[in-house]
């Protein structure tokens, strides 16, 4: 993992996704938007990342991954960093995971997108969350 660019700090985006092909692409996407990627493919080490002193401005998360899913990382992220913003990514529909959310009080800075992306939708989330 190296340490991000000069005028950065501010747009690190922390990814989680256990799909090899889908992080990669994911990874390429943000890249060029302009954001230093951190790219897990489980919770584990990327729960651990934001325990330390590393500035995050997104968590872009899976819901359904192995071991820790989405929801449970997204639930301890942001018992440590109570403002991080978050974007799940899911299989499932947009509806469903809204109302979900909305559910356990967690739709705060918090948006959703449906795989396959659109891409322009993934951009626009990401944007809104992090404020640009």
């Amino acid at each position: 993992m190296s340490s991000p660019l000069p005028g950065t700090v501010n747009k690190i985006v922390v990814l989680v996704e256990d799909d090899t092909i889908v992080r990669l692409l994911t990874v390429e996407v943000l890249e060029e938007l302009g954001y230093h990627v951190l790219a897990f493919g489980d919770a584990v080490p990327a729960l651990e990342l934001l325990r330390g002193a590393q500035v995050a401005a997104l968590l872009m998360t899976d819901v359904g991954l192995p071991g820790m899913d989405g929801r449970a990382l997204a639930h301890a992220a942001r018992a440590l960093r109570p403002s991080l913003p978050v974007l799940f990514a899911s299989g499932y529909s947009e509806r469903e995971l809204l109302d979900e959310m909305r559910s356990q009080n967690q739709q705060a800075r918090t948006e959703s997108v449906t795989k396959p992306y659109n891409l322009d939708l993934l951009r626009e989330r990401v944007r809104s969350l992090i404020g640009e």
